[in-house]
């Protein structure tokens, strides 16, 4: 087999000869350089060296003895490491040279693409020119490595990395293994493409996947409404001119809120005496 049919994995060759800028490696057939860049020990003329294979700015095969966790075939999380709107993001699989995942295979919205630091779930792919690209894990596999939930999980906390997006809804891989899906509805915003969320289960499936809310319990929501509220009045020097009679349409617009969500945070305020409501307007509560 030709070398360049094992770029992207491993495999062992043998220290054919020393040069000044590294090691040629060799399988009996073909030899490949070792650079020095690409190593941090030295070798022996005929001993066996384990390397990763790719191709260099040549377009030739070279080694090296950084084994990714990630090969051609086997999947694994790998931290985004730039993003170039214009061609898509790379990932740092621990070579000199980072991986491109090609904007085709992100999201049509650049809104959901991922960040610096997000985690995505990826393979390798060898192009017709033998040049390494990143590879999504599609829902297939993130199934074949998952955990079936039990009822304990019901109600629980869980974190973890979105993995797919799509109008209807995310879906996340959790830190425990188990795959879960994000309806719109059950969300504020669409979380992108590899970042972290924490979540709720609010369901488990008969096939032992999960639903994962990502707003906030009631009283949490309630409390955090509160706040946003009170911070928005203050900002305005203790006055304000909404309250509970003012139109849906113009809560909605300033605060984000329902008519109803805006109600019950102002009466929590007004019931521990920070604000008071007169002609239409909303007030601090000041301490006399």
């Amino acid at each position: 087999m030709a070398l360049k049919e094992l770029v992207g994995q491993t495999t062992i060759l043998t220290v054919a000869r020393k040069t000044p800028f590294g090691y040629f490696l060799t399988d009996g057939n073909e030899d490949v350089l070792l650079h020095i860049n690409e190593t941090d020990r030295e070798f022996e003329e005929g001993e066996e060296v384990e390397v990763f294979l790719f191709v260099d700015s040549e377009g030739r095969p070279a080694a090296s003895t950084v084994i990714p966790e990630i090969a051609v075939g086997r999947y694994a999380w790998v931290k985004v490491s730039d993003v170039k709107p214009e061609i898509g993001v790379f990932m740092n699989i621990g070579l000199k040279k980072d991986i491109l995942l090609g904007k085709e295979d992100l999201p049509a919205h650049k809104s959901v693409w991922p960040k610096e630091g997000d985690m995505l779930f990826i393979t390798l792919r060898v192009n017709r020119n033998y040049l390494l690209y990143a590879k999504l894990a599609n829902d297939q596999v993130i199934k074949s490595i998952s955990m079936k939930a039990t009822r304990e999980s019901f109600n629980k906390n869980v974190q973890g990395y979105i993995y797919r997006t799509a109008k209807v809804g995310s879906w996340m891989y959790t830190l425990e293994g188990l795959k879960g899906f994000i309806h719109e509805s059950q969300r504020k915003q669409e979380p992108r493409l590899g970042e972290k969320v924490e979540g709720r289960v609010i369901d488990i499936k008969e096939d032992g996947t999960i639903n994962v809310s990502l707003l906030a319990r009631k009283q949490e929501a309630l409390d955090l409404d509160a706040e946003h509220i009170y911070e928005y009045l203050m900002s305005r020097n203790g006055a304000m001119p909404y309250t509970d009679k003012s139109m849906p349409e113009d809560i909605q617009e300033r605060f984000g809120l329902s008519k109803a969500a805006f109600k019950r945070a102002l009466g929590k305020l007004m019931k521990e005496g920070r604000v008071y409501q007169e002609n239409g307007w909303t007030y601090e509560k000041k301490e006399s």
